[in-house]
């Protein structure tokens, strides 16, 4: 296997790690509850702001929750400006046309209402707004805004992208069918509200999509040690806990808002994780596939979090084996570290087919293999400390696994 898992890329991500525990990472104050979204108007007035652009998906809006949401703002004597478009993945265009439509109604604060999508797009937006001269894809890597955004609130109804307290953004360039990350301090929403009565109306097949995205967040954070600090490590173990346990009810038993607010609250612990380790291979090799064939982005993560960990190998063993114990998915009976990964990665395989995600994709192009891996390699390297850092022909391999070849 041609690997560069070399002691120049380990002692630059130990750098770097010192780096980012100097980084004074921002945490959103949370509102939690089930009906905790009906705050909205109260954080506004706290914050002095009368117009708000709410920040959409065509869907969101005609469900009862966001009538109600949109009653409370109008009877607080507020001006809410609706922006509906936001569609599956958030392009370039749709983030100009917020930012657009922002300026054009005189708006002074952002509220997204939806899944990961809304929200990175008004984080893109938000982007814009701060650096009207610059182009979004200038922006694309780590502290590039650099400037102070629009007041920022995110309200998710969907359990599993955690943007709502991270400093990340995920834009499709529409033209090139490419998908890039914005990650900047400035970028984490001040306030996130976390009503579980929002999401009881998410199919099942978007749950478990969404609630595996979660998964892959808090196991690829745990395996990036060198950016540890604070509660980083406790964050991964209670969002894994959580996520074994009520994913797949949450998709048999839609209406059970206990577990629902469970699920949101571990989609936000490991938000606020990864936000602090970064994720890995999973996701840059997960967002080149998602770029080219348009597929959902939890989707990718479920399908590819087992054979990339799988493919780690020894380099994982000792931590997937300390997370599966310490989460309390498997007990310790001694069998020692490659055993207990092993069976940890057997189980979100177990994981993903009680809640109906097939283990391969059927679709993949091997005349898209040198595209997708070259913007795995270019998005995770240097930047994700990963235990085996990729090369282009490492994705290649992973790819083919990933077909069940």
């Amino acid at each position: 296997m041609n690997r560069k898992n070399n002691r120049g890329m380990k002692l630059l991500h130990a750098g770097m790690g010192l780096g980012m525990k100097a980084i004074n990472i921002p945490r959103p104050v949370l509102f939690e509850g089930p009906g905790s979204s009906a705050r909205l108007s109260e954080i506004l007035e706290k914050e002095g702001r009368t117009r708000p652009l709410l920040v959409t998906s065509p869907g969101t809006v005609k469900w009862e929750y966001f009538q109600k949401i949109m009653e409370s703002l109008l009877q607080n004597k507020l001006e809410p400006v609706v922006f509906s478009s936001v569609g599956s993945d958030p392009t370039t265009g749709i983030v100009k046309e917020i930012v657009g439509r922002y300026r054009d109604e005189e708006c002074d604060c952002m509220v997204a209402i939806g899944g990961g999508s809304p929200m990175d797009a008004m984080k893109g937006a938000a982007a814009l707004t701060a650096r009207p001269g610059k182009d979004l894809g200038s922006m694309q890597g780590l502290l590039k805004v650099g400037k102070k955004t629009p007041l920022m609130i995110a309200v998710p109804t969907t359990a599993g992208t955690g943007s709502e307290c991270t400093i990340a953004a995920v834009i499709t360039d529409e033209t090139r069918d490419y998908k890039y990350a914005i990650s900047d301090l400035s970028l984490c929403p001040k306030y996130a509200i976390l009503d579980g009565s929002l999401t009881v109306s998410l199919p099942a097949g978007i749950t478990a999509m969404t609630g595996m995205d979660a998964l892959t967040h808090a196991v690829e954070a745990y395996l990036n040690t060198p950016y540890h600090k604070g509660d980083t490590r406790e964050l991964c173990e209670s969002a894994v806990s959580k996520i074994f346990r009520y994913l797949e009810k949450a998709c048999r038993e839609p209406d059970d808002i206990g577990v629902r607010q469970n699920m949101l609250k571990a989609s936000f612990e490991a938000g606020e994780a990864f936000t602090v380790a970064c994720v890995g291979n999973v996701h840059a090799i997960g967002h080149g596939i998602g770029g080219i064939y348009h597929k959902p982005h939890g989707l990718c993560m479920a399908v590819l979090v087992p054979i990339v960990l799988l493919d780690y190998g020894q380099a994982a063993y000792k931590n997937l084996a300390k997370l599966a114990i310490r989460s309390g998915v498997l007990e310790n009976d001694g069998s020692g570290e490659r055993t207990m990964a092993l069976r940890f990665i057997d189980k979100i395989r177990d994981l993903n087919n009680s809640v109906g995600i097939e283990p391969y994709f059927d679709d993949l192009d091997r005349n898209d293999f040198d595209e997708i891996a070259k913007r795995a390699v270019k998005e995770a390297v240097p930047l994700y400390p990963t235990p085996v850092t990729y090369s282009e022909d490492d994705v290649k391999r992973v790819l083919t696994l990933a077909m069940g070849e």
